[in-house]
């Protein structure tokens, strides 16, 4: 930066803080001065309710000189509001309406409601003394509004008090007995003793209006203690005078008489006190001329005319200056605008090759979801010849050595099949397309069946498993039992890989039970290769595992570890490791069910109870365009005597219905021609009675609606379980007698 635009900038800086210094000085002798102000109003106050009225007059005066010649407005109108109650103490009513009317003018234009607040209170009470009851009452209400509006808590008790008073002064004592009960609490605990005597006093009054002797004596008698206490002469008046009325119901007219001298002797001790308050008053101009404070106003508005003038002055040279300030930094800005503009320009390049590498990356994801979605499809269908072949075979009464290679080749299918539900379960995860079920089952058994599909790769390994279930859990419980056991097949499954000769250890316990809802804490514990420290960090991500050596040693895919942690958040909850290398690793998860009765269809059971002779001599057509798969389902059919036709796609299918009568449908979706779909849409235009089951290797859960609405009476999914597909064909074949 030049040399000069360093001076300048100097000189401005010290201009500005001797204009800043000015006015710190003129502010902090402003508020010595409020301090003062508010000091002389406190003790006025405090003089006013000790009847201590000429040294409340004293204050007051010095107050107002003080405000006056500071041009305080706020404290003009609080000295005026403090003099109002003075007036209203000395029975001069009207002075006093004049003085808090001027206070609300001021704090009106001020806008500080607050002390228009007070104002409106100290109003209504000389309202009340003027028998104005509708002003009375309209100017307590707007304090009420002010003092919730701001939460002003020192106003609440007193606004109830005033309330009071008023009911009491339109010949209501019952409503005037209900506000200052509602007030007392509020006077108690901020101590108001002034307020709480004042109470006191006038909810006697309205006892004894209502006849209550007793209880105006008791009320009474607490005024009292307090009048005597603070040394309120006025509180103590108004006592006797009431005792003198009590006695006088009472008809012990000489009590009576003694308590009313007693209140006529310090009353006429008051009123010669006023009047000596009113003749100071006078001598001391308590009242000042307007035109007096007008002329301080001009003073002051003068003053302020001429202090204008000098900022003028110092704001002409300081703009002088920063123009030519402004002047050198133009020119330097107009240089570094040219850089700005290259780097703009350089950036924009940038940024657009970033946009583009993005859209690539997108255009990759969604390559891969499109492949891993029509892979997975592909893949599902010749393992439904496997799988069914396998079971076929079984069946037949295979020898020892074949049964265990059909056992080998059951495992290597399902393993598979495993495998293929991983990748699917990825894929649609990353899409966040998986939706969590909710229906009721039974955790104990889930968990059992899942260490029984498992026992058979532990026993391998020469490992034992150990289940410890806490039985308080209830026996059914409402959930996602699919996700469930995928968690816990790819945990249990992942320590029975890594672990040899040894130990795994499956621990569910109850942490917390509210209401229909438990918390339960899920453990897998293993004592086999472990996790070193750093690839705890990774072993969550896809395609991960804990080193190359481990993965050419123990195969996988990597993608188990992955897919629980993405299972666990869709369920709202997260996986913890705990591992050290060739110590065994320990997996902790906690998940939340309902308490809920188990409604859904055990295919097991419902297969047991199956009257298969309702089955004979059935003719089902299949509608499937792949000849293994024709080949195998004919054969499970024809085993258990139904009658079998077969179409290769959907337009054989459609002409075979409506030439030849058949029982029931089994239509494949995918085919060459029209899709199963539109053969099923097709079919129901002239035969809307026939049972049409979806035999399909897509996944229900994205096409679930579609088939139903275009005319499917089920599904069932391939590869199929024995069990499901002869409970649904049963179901369908009963369903289509009942109604035919």
């Amino acid at each position: 930066m030049p040399t000069q635009i360093k001076h300048f900038i100097a000189i401005i800086l010290l201009i500005c803080c001797f204009l800043t210094y000015s006015q710190t000085e003129n502010t902090v002798e402003n508020n010595q001065v409020r301090d003062s102000i508010e000091n002389f109003l406190k003790e006025a106050s405090y003089s006013v309710n000790r009847a201590q009225l000429k040294k409340a007059l004293t204050n007051i005066i010095v107050a107002k000189e003080l405000a006056l010649q500071n041009q305080d407005k706020v404290y003009r109108a609080k000295t005026n509001m403090v003099l109002a109650k003075l007036y209203l103490e000395l029975g001069d009513f009207k002075k006093a309406e004049e003085q808090i009317l001027d206070a609300i003018q001021i704090q009106k234009e001020d806008n500080d409601e607050p002390m228009l607040a007070c104002s409106y209170t100290v109003y209504g009470s000389i309202a009340i003394e003027l028998e104005h009851f509708d002003t009375a009452n309209e100017v307590l209400e707007k304090a009420t509004k002010l003092t919730e509006k701001n939460n002003i808590e020192d106003l609440k008790g007193s606004i109830k008090l005033h309330l009071g008073l008023l009911a009491l002064a339109q010949n209501q004592p019952e409503l005037a007995i209900k506000h200052f009960n509602s007030g007392l609490p509020i006077i108690n605990s901020l101590e108001q003793s002034y307020n709480k005597a004042k109470l006191y006093t006038h909810k006697a009054k309205a006892q004894l209006a209502l006849n209550l002797i007793d209880k105006a004596e008791k009320t009474n008698d607490l005024a009292m203690q307090i009048g005597k206490k603070m040394g309120y002469a006025e509180i103590r008046s108004e006592c006797f005078s009431l005792y003198s009325k009590i006695y006088e119901k009472k008809e012990d007219f000489k009590t009576s008489l003694t308590y009313h001298k007693a209140h006529q002797k310090i009353k006429d001790s008051l009123f010669n006190i006023n009047k000596e308050i009113i003749a100071q008053e006078a001598t001391a101009k308590l009242n000042m001329d307007d035109n007096i404070v007008l002329i301080e106003e001009l003073q002051e508005e003068n003053s302020q005319q001429q202090k204008s003038l000098k900022l003028g002055r110092l704001t002409t040279i300081l703009s002088i200056a920063l123009i030519t300030i402004l002047s050198l930094l133009t020119l330097s800005l107009y240089k570094n605008n040219n850089l700005r503009a290259r780097a703009n320009e350089l950036l924009q390049n940038k940024n657009t090759e970033l946009i583009l590498a993005k859209e690539n990356a997108e255009r990759a994801s969604e390559a891969k979801v499109q492949f891993l979605s029509t892979i997975t499809h592909e893949l599902r269908t010749p393992l439904y010849a496997v799988t069914g072949l396998t079971h076929l075979l079984l069946e037949e009464s295979p020898t020892p050595n074949q049964k265990e290679h059909l056992n080998s080749l059951k495992f290597s299918g399902e393993y598979l099949l495993s495998l293929i539900n991983n990748i699917l379960d990825l894929n649609k995860l990353e899409a966040n397309k998986v939706e969590l079920e909710n229906t009721s089952f039974n955790l104990k058994k889930r968990i059992n069946d899942v260490l029984i599909a498992l026992g058979k790769s532990a026993k391998d390994r020469n490992n034992r498993l150990h289940y410890e279930f806490d039985e308080s859990i209830p026996p059914k419980l409402k959930g996602d039992p699919l996700k469930v056991s995928q968690i816990l097949i790819n945990l249990i499954g992942n320590s029975i890989k890594f672990t040899q000769n040894g130990d795994i250890w499956i621990r569910v316990k109850l942490t917390n039970s509210i209401e229909n809802k438990v918390f339960l804490n899920f453990e897998i514990q293993d004592n086999g290769v472990g996790i070193s420290e750093k690839k705890q960090q990774s072993i969550f991500e896809n395609f991960t595992q804990g080193s190359v050596q481990i993965n050419r040693k123990f195969g996988g895919t990597g993608l188990g570890l992955s897919i629980v942690k993405n299972l666990l958040s869709l369920m709202d909850s997260k996986i913890s490791l705990k591992s050290e290398l060739g110590k065994g690793s320990k997996f902790l998860f906690d998940l939340k069910f309902e308490i809920l009765e188990d409604k859904s269809t055990d295919y097991i059971e419902e297969a047991r109870n199956i009257d298969y002779n309702v089955m004979i001599d059935k003719h089902i057509l299949v509608v499937e365009d792949n000849k293994i798969n024709q080949l195998i389902t004919r054969k499970i059919l024809e085993k258990n005597k139904i009658k079998c036709d077969v179409a290769d796609n959907g337009d054989i299918a459609v002409n075979k219905v409506k030439e030849n009568s058949f029982d029931l449908i089994l239509m494949d979706i995918h085919m060459p021609g029209i899709s199963g779909i539109e053969a099923t849409k097709q079919i129901r235009e002239f035969n809307k009675e026939i049972p049409i089951i979806a035999l399909t290797a897509v996944t229900l859960d994205d096409n679930l609606d579609e088939f139903y609405d275009n005319g499917f009476n089920d599904i069932i999914p391939k590869p199929y379980k024995t069990e499901e597909f002869f409970a649904k064909l049963y179901k369908a074949l009963v369903e289509k007698q009942t109604t035919s």
